[in-house]
């Protein structure tokens, strides 16, 4: 007979079935010329590129992609990066200029909101290299040590928000084979257990960089908002976070709806708690909190942290 009374185990069993069904949707994530190329656009503040700096950074992706393949089901094309830009400029999404040095290739501003379905695919798929970029692009040079510290303390949020595959203790080794990959690139040089940026391919580092950077925005807006207010409750962090964000859309032009999208800032406050920086009676650890927000204050440009800082001290 069906119980009257919902029992206390179905809604967190339900809710890891339907965890784990993501996690391995995600493994079979496949890579192709738009998602591809709706990534490197987008990444540009101009959501242009001239056909050089597009080739290099669809190259930069596929071997990450061929090299640390983000799981065993994961496919990536076999073409090469210039053969994926002739497909995709075939499906008539980005407008071409041609100068007299060569193509700049074009993501129309009214194609933008659209095209980040496209980057949102395979958007697990890079996160952890990205969100390496953006830390030594930030650092400069940083020890692999305190490189690890910082993914580790943002894993939690990323792995809940994108369903990615890898538990904690995986991490280490992963970080391991991308920096190395990052390295054959010339991305970055290894050093007495420290990662440099290297200068002459500092353009595709921060391509790469920006795949993180939003997420990073919004990780930022909440921890902050968490940090000036530690006794704050879980339905007013979410709402208050969303206001920000959409501010912060206005004012820095960010074309993405999942920025302050609802589901994404409640799993967010979510995962909060779970790891113990919010609880259900409301009592935060603030010193952890303004150290997470303080590292990812680091991460993010200085007038997007104003406009988040300059949002609570408005009221």
């Amino acid at each position: 007979p069906i119980e009257s009374i919902r029992p206390a185990w179905l809604t967190p069993t339900v809710n890891n079935i339907a965890a784990d069904l993501m996690v391995r949707i995600n493994n079979a994530g496949a890579a192709n010329a738009m998602n591809l190329c709706c990534t490197a656009l987008l990444a540009s503040r101009q959501r242009s590129l001239t056909r050089e700096q597009l080739t290099e950074q669809l190259d930069c992706y596929l071997s990450l992609l061929r090299n640390v393949p983000y799981a065993a089901d994961s496919t990536v094309p076999a073409q090469s990066a210039s053969e994926l830009i002739d497909h995709a400029l075939q499906m008539n999404k980005f407008e071409v200029e041609k100068d007299t040095i060569g193509d700049i290739i074009i993501l129309p501003r009214e194609q933008a909101v659209l095209m980040t379905y496209y980057r949102n695919n395979i958007a697990h798929m890079l996160v952890l290299p990205s969100l390496m970029a953006a830390i030594v692009t930030q650092h400069r040079r940083i020890s692999r040590v305190a490189l690890q510290q910082h993914i580790d303390a943002l894993y939690p949020m990323l792995k809940a928000e994108l369903f990615l595959r890898w538990e904690r203790d995986e991490l280490a080794g992963v970080i391991d084979e991308l920096a190395s990959e990052m390295q054959r690139q010339g991305l970055i040089t290894l050093q007495d257990g420290e990662l440099h940026i290297n200068p002459a391919r500092s353009r595709t580092l921060q391509l790469l960089a920006a795949g993180a950077r939003e997420t990073l925005q919004r990780y930022a807006i909440t921890f902050w908002l968490l940090s000036a207010n530690p006794s704050i409750n879980r339905g007013t962090l979410e709402k208050e976070s969303r206001t920000v964000a959409q501010r912060l859309s206005v004012l820095h032009g960010i074309n993405a709806p999942e920025f302050f999208d609802k589901a994404v800032f409640s799993s967010l406050v979510l995962t909060l708690r779970d790891e113990g920086f919010i609880s259900d009676t409301g009592d935060a650890e603030p010193e952890e909190t303004m150290k997470i927000y303080q590292m990812l204050a680091e991460l993010v440009t200085s007038d997007v942290r104003l406009t988040i800082e300059s949002a609570t001290q408005g009221e």
